[in-house]
């Protein structure tokens, strides 16, 4: 195989390591929407974190994709270095850039680290990037995309074995019947009719339920943060619970099939508040775990760049 890159760039979106960082970090994902986003709201997110440690684990895990990823394509070709950018905090994709620029870096695949496409989960990665290149000038490299990855086999594979280590925590006798909720972060109804995010977050749910011959499943949405005016994507994980506690389910398995690592919407809005509504409905909560670094999602994200330098 003939090299047609130098590197990889793992884009994530970022989060705080430590508490001082919480309020510095949320500045700069409402940069540019200050005024639509009420000051309370900000206060809101800044006890989520405090309630989940003070920290977010997003750095830590995508840290250690990058080297695990790295550590695959050295195993089995082709062996690149991987960097890692983030859009919101450290390393930022700008510092990033420059740094692989230092190191001769010319052509790198880029892997958005968000597996279904809505303006705020690829082309505001997308911007930051190209704004940094044009900032480097000639010494920028160039980024090339690896191919969408929502229905890719071992993605569905890796939230399926996540499905299974959730559900065998149920009694036996209730495993059967529970149903599966696959959760994504709802987005404005305006921007997801510009973009193919229901549609592909519906392929990724109805893989994994099909994997496992699950015939009860739904998709709902989470972490709502814009104006009450705005019609978001609905329905909300805890409108869903109540849901199928009126209609008599015993229990629900919670997927968060929209997010790759255990951060703060999973943490905290999960693992927290959607938990609390299931106690209120005395409906039993399991949550399945995010993909994280698990050896088939790595190795998923090896084939991608095999794939794209391949393609180069």
């Amino acid at each position: 195989m003939t090299a047609t890159a130098d590197a990889v760039l793992l884009i994530a979106f970022g989060g705080p390591t430590r508490s001082e960082e919480i309020r510095p970090f949320l500045a700069n994902v409402v940069r540019g929407r200050e005024h639509r986003i009420p000051a309370e709201r900000i206060e809101e997110v800044v006890h989520h974190y405090e309630m989940i440690g003070g920290r977010s684990p997003l750095n830590e895990i995508t840290l250690r994709q990058a080297a695990r990823l790295e550590t695959a394509l050295a195993t089995d070709g082709p062996p690149l270095p991987v960097f890692v950018g983030m859009r919101n905090w450290a390393p930022y994709l700008a510092d990033t850039l420059a740094r692989m620029a230092e190191t001769g870096v010319q052509r790198a695949i880029g892997v958005i680290l968000a597996p279904h496409a809505v303006e705020a989960s690829r082309e505001r990665y997308i911007e930051t990037i190209d704004a940094a290149r044009t900032a480097l000038g000639t010494r920028a490299p160039a980024i090339r995309y690896v191919a969408p990855w929502y229905a890719h086999p071992l993605f569905i594979t890796a939230v399926a074995d996540a499905v299974v280590a959730a559900l065998v925590t149920l009694p036996a006798t209730r495993r059967a019947g529970a149903p599966l909720v696959f959760t994504a972060h709802s987005v404005p109804v305006a921007m997801a009719s510009r973009s193919p995010y229901v549609e592909q977050l519906t392929v990724s749910a109805r893989a994994v339920a099909e994997r496992l011959g699950r015939a009860r499943w739904q998709v709902a949405f989470q972490s709502r943060s814009g104006s009450p005016h705005e019609p978001w994507l609905e329905p909300d994980v805890k409108g869903a619970l109540r849901a199928l506690a009126a209609g008599g389910a015993e229990d629900a398995v919670v997927v968060p099939v929209g997010f790759v690592c255990d951060h703060v919407e999973v943490l905290y809005d999960l693992d927290v508040e959607a938990r609390a509504t299931a106690r209120e409905l005395g409906l039993g909560f399991v949550r399945a775990s995010t993909v994280n670094d698990h050896p088939l999602f790595i190795r998923m994200l090896a084939e991608l760049v095999r794939t794209a330098v391949a393609e180069g």
